[in-house]
C-alpha cells in the first residue's frame, strides 16, 4: 500500500487499487480505509473509473465485515455505472460481489447466477487473479447450491490455472475453499484428502499456513474423529492469529469454540470448559449473537459428555431460546437488506424512467433532439452507411388554421405512428426523432442513401394514402422528405449531415412537395429549407 499522505497519479492509483482487487485481504477495516483514501484521490483526478473501482473495493470490505445491507444498497449504482460505461472487467467484479451478498442472504440461486455472470465476462482484459478467483467463487456458489459435482470441476479448473499462471499462494486458498466445501457437504473423507494436499503444498513452498486455513484443517480433522490432531491444529491457529494482531471481531471466538469441541472429543473436559468460557466471554463482549448461540449448544454437549444431564438439559434450553432469538434477528437483518435492495432498485428504475422521459417527445412519444444528439454522432463515427431523412408535413399550417391545433396534434401523432411502423420494417435498428413543430428526423443505420431513398418514397406514399377523411375533413396530409448519406454530406459530422438533408428537403418543397429528394445538392439547392419561411 502507498503511504497515507502520498499524492498518487492515475497509474499509481490504478496499481494501488489493483493491490486491493487482486489480493486476498483479511483485515477488512484497514483495507476499507485505504479504499476510501483512494476514492478521494481519484475524485481529485476526475477519473470516474478509478472512483468507481475504489467504491467497489469499499463495498466488498463492508460486506466482508458483515454490513451486508449497506453493501447491497451501494452496489446498484456501481454496477449500473460499470454496465453503462462498458467497463467489462469492473462489471465482472461487481457480479462477484453480488454473488457473495446473495450467499450471505441465503439465496443460492441468485448467488449462483451472479457467480456465473462473473465468469462469463472474463476475457483477455481480465487479470490472472480474476481468471482464478472468479472460477473458485463460482465453485463456492455451486457447492452452496448443493451441486458438488460441477463445484469440483470448477475448483479443479481454478487449481489448474494457479499452476499454469504460477500462483502457488493463490492455489493454497483455492484448495482451502475446496476442502471447506467438501467438509460442509458432509464429505469428510474427501475433505481430509484435500487437507493433506493443503499441507503438502504449504511444505513444498515453505508457506506458513494462516489462521483461516488452519481453522479449515482443524474442522476437517474433528469431523474425521482425529481430536488430538485437531486440538494441536486449533492451538496453532490461535497462536498464528494472535501473532498477527488482527482485529476481526468474530475470528478468535470461533477458533476458541472449535478448540473446545476438539478438546471435548478428546475427553479433556477441563481444557474444553476453559476454552469455551473464553469464547463465550468474547462473544458477549462483542455482541456476536451467532457464535454465542453455538457456545450455548457446545455447553450443553459438554455437560452431557461429563454425565451432567440436568445441567445439559438446562444449557440446551438456554441454547434453544438463544437460537430462536438469533433466527428472529437474522430474519430481520435479511428483511432490512432486501428492503434496502428493493428501495435502491426502485430508485434506479425511477431514475431510468425520468431519464427515458427526458429523451422522448411528450406529444408523439418519439425520440427527441436530446436523444438524437446523443446517438447520431456515435453512428456517424462507426457506420459509413448511415442515412438520415428530414420529414416535414406539407401545408401543416392550413390544418391548424382551418381545423384546430387539437386536430393538428392528432395528425402529428398519427403521422408519427405511421413513420415509426414503416421504419421498423425497413430499418429495425433505426429511430425517429421529432425535431419540433411538424418536422421529424428518421435515422437509418446501415442503409446507403440510394436504398434509403427508395424505401422512404414508399413511406411517403403510405402517409399520403392513409384515410385522413374523418380527421381532416378532406384536407390532404402529405410529407416532403430530404435524404442525406454520409458520402453526400458537406462534412462527416452531425451538422454537415443534417445540413445536406435540410437542403434536399428545401428542394423537395420547392419542387412541388409530396416527394423525396436525395443526392448531392446542386446549384439550385444552395439555400436550406429553413432559410425560406414561405416554403412550408
Amino acid at each position: 500500500m502507498f503511504a497515507d499522505r502520498e499524492v498518487l497519479d492515475a497509474e499509481q492509483l490504478h496499481i494501488a487499487l489493483l493491490e486491493i482487487e487482486d489480493e486476498i485481504h483479511w483485515d477488512a477495516a484497514t483495507t476499507l480505509e485505504s479504499a476510501q483514501r483512494y476514492e478521494r484521490q481519484a475524485r481529485l483526478l476526475g477519473d470516474e473509473l478509478l472512483v468507481t473501482r475504489a467504491r467497489l473495493c469499499q463495498v466488498n470490505m463492508r460486506m466482508r465485515a458483515g454490513d451486508v445491507a449497506e453493501a447491497a444498497q451501494r452496489m446498484w449504482q456501481i454496477h449500473r455505472w460499470a454496465v453503462d460505461n462498458n467497463a467489462r472487467q469492473l462489471t465482472a467484479r461487481t457480479h462477484l460481489v453480488w454473488a457473495a451478498i446473495h450467499r450471505h442472504l441465503g439465496d443460492a440461486a441468485k448467488s449462483l447466477d451472479n457467480a456465473v455472470r462473473s465468469v462469463e465476462l472474463l476475457d483477455e482484459t481480465a487479470t490472472g487473479f480474476m481468471h482464478i478467483w472468479h472460477r473458485a467463487k463460482l465453485a463456492d456458489s455451486l457447492a452452496f447450491a448443493g451441486s458438488m459435482e460441477p463445484a469440483r470441476e470448477r475448483f479443479a479448473q481454478a487449481e489448474r490455472l494457479t499452476i499454469e499462471l504460477d500462483r502457488p499462494f493463490l492455489r493454497l486458498y483455492v484448495l482451502n475453499n475446496y476442502a471447506y466445501s467438501e467438509h460442509a457437504a458432509g464429505n469428510h473423507e474427501l475433505a481430509a484428502q484435500v487437507a493433506v494436499r493443503l499441507r503438502a503444498l504449504s511444505a513444498e513452498h515453505k508457506f506458513e499456513l494462516d489462521a483461516t486455513v488452519l481453522d479449515t484443517i482443524g474442522a476437517i480433522e474433528m469431523s474425521n474423529g482425529h481430536y488430538a490432531e485437531a486440538e494441536q491444529t486449533m492451538q496453532a491457529c490461535i497462536e498464528k492469529y494472535s501473532s498477527f494482531r488482527r482485529h476481526d471481531a468474530d475470528a478468535m471466538p470461533e477458533y476458541l469454540l472449535n478448540l473446545a469441541r476438539a478438546q471435548r472429543g478428546l475427553g479433556a473436559y477441563e481444557r474444553a470448559q476453559a476454552s469455551l468460557d473464553e469464547s463465550r466471554r468474547l462473544c458477549a463482549d462483542r455482541e456476536l449473537g451467532h457464535f454465542l448461540v453455538q457456545t450455548h449448544q457446545e455447553q450443553a454437549e459438554l455437560h452431557a459428555a461429563r454425565g451432567e444431564f440436568a445441567e445439559a438439559y438446562a444449557a440446551h434450553k438456554v441454547f434453544f431460546a438463544a437460537y430462536n432469538r438469533l433466527q428472529s434477528r437474522q430474519r430481520e437483518a435479511q428483511a432490512r437488506t432486501r428492503q434496502a435492495m428493493f428501495e435502491t432498485t426502485e430508485a434506479r428504475k425511477e431514475a431510468e424512467r425520468f431519464r427515458e422521459q427526458a429523451r422522448r417527445d411528450p406529444l408523439t412519444g418519439l425520440r427527441n433532439r436530446r436523444y438524437l444528439d446523443e446517438q447520431l454522432p456515435r453512428l456517424i463515427d462507426t457506420d459509413p452507411d448511415v442515412t438520415v431523412a428530414i420529414v416535414d408535413l406539407d401545408h401543416f399550417k392550413r390544418i391548424n388554421d382551418q381545423l384546430s391545433h387539437d386536430v393538428g396534434d392528432q395528425v402529428l401523432v398519427q403521422v408519427a405512428k405511421l413513420l415509426e411502423t414503416e421504419l421498423a420494417a425497413v430499418s429495425p435498428d433505426g429511430f425517429i426523432a421529432r425535431m419540433g413543430g411538424e418536422e421529424f428526423l428518421m435515422v437509418l443505420p446501415g442503409c446507403p442513401s440510394s436504398r434509403a431513398a427508395r424505401e422512404l418514397d414508399e413511406i411517403r406514399r403510405t402517409v399520403g394514402a392513409y384515410d385522413w377523411g374523418d380527421l381532416t375533413r378532406g384536407l390532404p396530409v402529405t410529407v416532403s422528405i430530404g435524404v442525406a448519406g454520409l458520402g453526400e454530406a458537406e462534412s462527416p459530422t452531425q451538422p454537415g449531415l443534417l445540413s445536406t438533408a435540410d437542403r434536399n428537403l428545401y428542394a423537395a418543397k420547392h419542387g412541388g412537395r409530396d416527394q423525396v429528394v436525395s443526392g448531392v445538392p446542386g446549384p439550385d439547392r444552395t439555400r436550406s429549407y429553413r432559410d425560406r419561411a414561405s416554403a412550408a
